[in-house]
């Protein structure tokens, strides 16, 4: 059972920093040269991602999700309306939203302290928990693999790629304002 936690020991990873910028370039997401700012983003995401897939084209798939967010295009999809229907789906998403919207950057001890709040002021786990926060941060409600693509994200937006990746923040606000 997925448990949220991003820090369990990940599985050998393969991929580099250069297979990341390689990927990134052919995608349109990264032009030119990268700067310090996205080499290091490029080796924290390959760290992350990279034992999170098992060949090039899932990397690619994970790598779109930090690149690529429309929450109109999310909530419409039938995934959205399965998950947004389940037990305490909406609420996770208010709390979330609340949560997002009150602290700082997004990263892996924030992430923590966000799944821990909600954990204890909503009373729910696993799917019910993890399913709706992923959907809105993510546009997916997949598995882990998820989690640590919401970890990027804030890191991306300030290692200035073009085009911008959209904060943490800016995701939520944007799923919010989709959301009726």
């Amino acid at each position: 059972m997925d448990t949220g936690n991003t820090s369990a020991a990940l599985p050998p990873n393969s991929f580099t920093a250069e297979d990341l910028a390689q990927i990134l370039r052919e995608r349109g997401w990264l032009h030119g040269d990268a700067s310090a700012g996205q080499v290091a983003w490029c080796e924290r995401a390959a760290a992350l991602l990279g034992p999170q897939a098992i060949d090039r084209a899932t990397l690619a798939d994970l790598l779109s999700f930090v690149f690529h967010y429309d929450a109109r295009a999310i909530i419409a999809s039938v995934e959205a309306h399965v998950v947004l229907s389940r037990y305490a789906a909406r609420d996770v998403v208010r709390e979330l939203a609340a949560l997002v919207l009150a602290g700082g950057p997004v990263g892996s001890d924030r992430f923590q302290e966000i799944v821990t709040m909600l954990k204890e002021k909503l009373g729910v786990r696993g799917r019910e928990l993890f399913h709706p926060l992923r959907l809105a941060l993510a546009g997916r409600c997949g598995e882990g693999e998820l989690d640590r693509v919401i970890l990027l994200l804030d890191e991306a937006a300030a290692a200035g790629f073009t085009p911008p990746v959209k904060t943490a923040r800016a995701r939520i606000m944007e799923f919010c304002a989709a959301f009726d």
